[in-house]
């Protein structure tokens, strides 16, 4: 099937590693032009030479802190600039808050969890929205949780500020899926990744058992049987971002294995 994604436009954020590394691969293997951002400038480089040596796409490494509003309009501005003003495709994405008990956090994470997760993908879209709205395959796919649907225990920060980002993206489905821009988000569980590995290590620690133990209670409640790879995740976020995906809005996909098995 052809995404008719050859040649588009896309800013992936969060994209030096994990599931953002992944869907700027998995576009560019379609054929897009694709930027991609950390705040580590040398990580950023490394991942933008690594993809270019893969994927032999077209790659624009960009420095920016997302947590902040200087850093979210930069790497959107940055984007547009380098690629003659154009922009079609927005994924948004950030790192994980810190895990925890809920009483174990102050005022001061639940500020940074907010800016990390919630913000960042208010300011970038808000960004974004003036080029998405002049392309005609205009798209906007959040990477979020599948806690936002279902709560994990530990991951309260999480759980709280990607549900935030179901309902941003929902309102602007409702308000304006009229401009031809579809808003969609994807919702990852249990996914083989850097992030995923250190927190097994952290349950695992704190009940007093092995990485292997916990990941093998976690992947015993999923139908699948087994942790997804970055790729698959990756495929149905390229196929959101296609012109086969024209009709998708306001969605909140589950990306799981069938983990959350819930009927809304």
């Amino acid at each position: 099937m052809d995404l008719l994604l050859n040649g588009r436009v896309a800013a992936v954020a969060a994209s030096s590693k994990g599931l953002g590394m992944a869907v700027a691969r998995e576009l560019l293997h379609e054929g897009a032009q694709v930027a991609i951002c950390s705040r580590d400038q040398a990580r950023i480089e490394a991942a933008a030479a690594e993809l270019r040596k893969t994927t032999g796409g077209n790659v624009l490494p960009v420095t920016a802190d997302l947590t902040t509003l200087d850093g979210c309009r930069h790497f959107i501005q940055t984007t547009v600039m380098h690629y003659g003003g154009r922009l079609d495709i927005l994924v948004t994405n950030a790192g994980g808050p810190p895990s925890g008990p809920v009483e174990s956090f102050d005022d001061a994470a639940w500020q940074a969890a907010l800016q990390l997760n919630l913000l960042s993908t208010v300011r970038m879209v808000a960004e974004a929205l003036p080029y998405l709205k002049q392309s005609d395959q205009g798209r906007v796919i959040a990477i979020t949780s599948i806690s936002a649907k279902q709560p994990l225990n530990n991951l309260v920060l999480s759980n709280v500020t990607r549900a935030g980002v179901i309902g941003y993206i929902k309102s602007l489905a409702n308000e304006l899926g009229h401009t031809g821009v579809t808003f969609n988000a994807v919702l990852p569980g249990w996914t083989r990744t850097a992030r995923v590995s250190e927190l097994l290590a952290t349950l695992a620690s704190a009940r007093g058992v092995t990485p292997q133990e916990v990941e093998a209670g976690i992947t015993a409640a999923i139908p699948a049987g087994r942790m997804a790879r970055p790729d698959e995740f990756a495929a149905v976020v390229a196929f959101l971002a296609s012109g086969r995906a024209g009709y998708l809005n306001g969605v909140a996909l589950q990306i799981d294995g069938g983990l959350s098995q819930s009927l809304l």
